[in-house]
């Protein structure tokens, strides 16, 4: 283990205008959709306070207002909305929630994925594998072969000590990116104000060597098209408790 303090810090990403997901998004944002009855963002919830995490950033744009209202259940957190007045991207997103974050370490999650934890919590073993000696930013990553409700070709490479590195143009790599990620803010410095990808950031910490993944041994789910949305809903169990281990 190197680290035995989990970060207190948490951005959920919740600003996207979800268009492959409509009719159902017509009127709600993505992280409001319910499986089983309950919204994606609830679930989310569940896994960090799983973990005692209390301080916690949403950046919200699409049906905003809703994400607030829905929100105010959460009084055992510390929350924050970030409001983008424009679409910012998951650089531009992360980086205006900064304002709302400590100088630290902190995580961010995807409003649009569900996931288990294997044997241990996959958020515990992010923290554990981080090293701030050697890496920047560190991803879970997930085998694209048995990913639910995704249909790519992959993201990334990942080597046995753990650095990542891009598939390159109609290559097919065995990882995606869960959209579960533990970042240092020091990552942000020189970036461009207003929109762009987290993709700018990570090219950099790949050439730099600073970018590191780590396998997910539970489960991952990705709700993108209305699709997805049944095959998750089919396999997805709320009532495994497996799900928040």
């Amino acid at each position: 283990m190197l680290n035995d303090k989990l970060p207190d810090q948490a951005v959920i990403l919740a600003a996207g205008l979800a268009t492959r997901l409509r009719p159902i998004t017509q009127d709600m944002p993505k992280a409001l959709v319910p499986i089983h009855g309950r919204p994606i963002i609830d679930f989310i919830f569940d896994q960090l306070k799983n973990i005692n995490i209390k301080n916690v950033v949403v950046n919200a744009h699409y049906f905003y207002e809703q994400i607030e209202h829905h929100l105010q259940k959460y009084s055992d957190f510390n929350i924050q909305i970030s409001r983008e007045k424009e679409i910012l991207e998951t650089g531009g997103g992360i980086k205006q929630a900064l304002s709302f974050l400590k100088n630290d370490i902190f995580f961010v999650i995807n409003a649009k994925i569900l996931w288990s934890n294997g044997k241990i919590n996959v958020l515990k073993r992010l923290v554990n594998f981080w090293d701030s000696k050697k890496m920047d930013a560190l991803l879970l990553l997930h085998p694209t072969v048995s990913a639910v409700g995704y249909e790519g070709m992959g993201d990334f490479f990942l080597d046995q000590n753990g650095l990542v590195s891009r598939r390159k143009n109609l290559q097919i790599s065995p990882f995606l990116f869960t959209g579960i990620q533990l970042l240092h803010p020091k990552i942000f410095q020189n970036t461009p104000d207003g929109f762009f990808s987290m993709n700018l950031i990570y090219d950099k910490l790949i050439q730099d060597k600073k970018l590191y993944g780590i396998r997910h041994d539970g489960e991952w789910f990705h709700i993108s098209t209305p699709k997805h949305l049944i095959e998750v809903e089919n396999k997805f169990l709320d009532k495994n408790e497996s799900f928040y281990g």
